[in-house]
């Protein structure tokens, strides 16, 4: 797989250049009335070429590699002839080592999407400057997707897409737009501080918890299943030092992971040892009260 081969890229010249996403984007109206559709057909093409279509770093992605995820815009809102307002929601999929599950990476709503768009407008982005709100939300979530994917594959070996990501935040800063600026967001959970989470070294063990989760863990247990849920038994301890720190009295990024994997959890410990399950719970029931419910799913399958 290409993130496992990252070591001896960083060793090569000169890399093939290939595209990396294999994004479905789609676009919803239902709220909005009395708009021509058609401009979201046409901007829906455009996004999925935008994404689909271009190469976002200097590492070979061959087809079959192409990181699996899905966007979808809920445009709530036309303001003027060629303004909207809305939300976007992100699914990312990793695939596990000799299956065909694929892992959720990553799961997210942004309520702060708010662009100008004009029917069959190219779609412009600069990584040194802000020229288009659209364009720039979607290059910055398109380097948080591929920073998570690297990060599951070899330990922090996302960070040239994290760093690519606060950059384009960063050029945003005087934008008029709302969810790029640490003042906007009272919950602290818009792009700000998402990408701030990433790159605080106070939550590096969550970064560790990703690579240690999936490579150590979920890529082991087709064929060694104990010693994979072992692993990742192990890697929630990660997650329960960050909870216990609270170098953030919001923690973002911790509970995006753990929304993403919430579901996966209840399925993966729902096999474990009556030992393991009770381990597990204690640290889940701490660090994620908001899943508790879900949590106790776990423990309502017997061995």
């Amino acid at each position: 797989m290409k993130r496992l081969c990252f070591l001896f890229l960083l060793c090569a010249p000169l890399f093939t250049r290939a595209q990396e996403f294999r994004c479905n984007v789609q676009i919803t109206s239902r709220e909005v009335q009395g708009t021509n559709r058609q401009v979201f057909q046409t901007l829906q093409g455009a996004l999925n070429e935008f994404i689909n279509g271009r190469a976002w770093s200097g590492y070979k992605f061959s087809n079959t590699e192409r990181i699996e995820c899905s966007m979808l815009i809920n445009i709530q809102e036309q303001v003027g002839s060629d303004g909207f307002k809305g939300s976007l929601q992100i699914q990312v999929r990793r695939p596990v080592f000799n299956s065909s599950y694929n892992s959720v990476l990553f799961n997210y709503v942004d309520n702060d999407i708010d662009f100008s768009y004009v029917e069959f407008q190219p779609l412009e982005f600069s990584e040194t400057s802000h020229l288009s709100n659209l364009t720039s939300i979607f290059a910055y979530y398109a380097y948080i997707i591929l920073g998570l994917d690297f990060d599951s594959y070899a330990l922090n070996s996302g960070t040239e897409f994290f760093y690519k990501a606060e950059k384009i935040m960063n050029n945003a800063q005087n934008a008029p737009e709302r969810g790029w600026r640490s003042g906007e967001s009272t919950s602290r959970k818009n792009r700000y501080w998402l990408i701030s989470s990433i790159l605080n070294e106070d939550f590096s063990p969550v970064r560790e918890f990703i690579y240690r989760y999936h490579r150590q863990g979920l890529d082991l247990m087709y064929d060694k299943s104990v010693d994979g849920r072992i692993a990742i038994t192990e890697s929630l301890t990660l997650l329960q030092d960050v909870f216990k720190a609270r170098p953030d009295p919001f923690m973002h990024f911790l509970q995006v992971i753990l929304d993403a994997k919430s579901d996966e959890f209840v399925s993966v410990f729902q096999e474990a040892t009556d030992e393991e399950k009770r381990r597990v719970m204690l640290i889940l029931n701490q660090i994620d009260p908001t899943h508790v419910d879900k949590y106790r799913n776990i423990t309502a399958a017997r061995n």
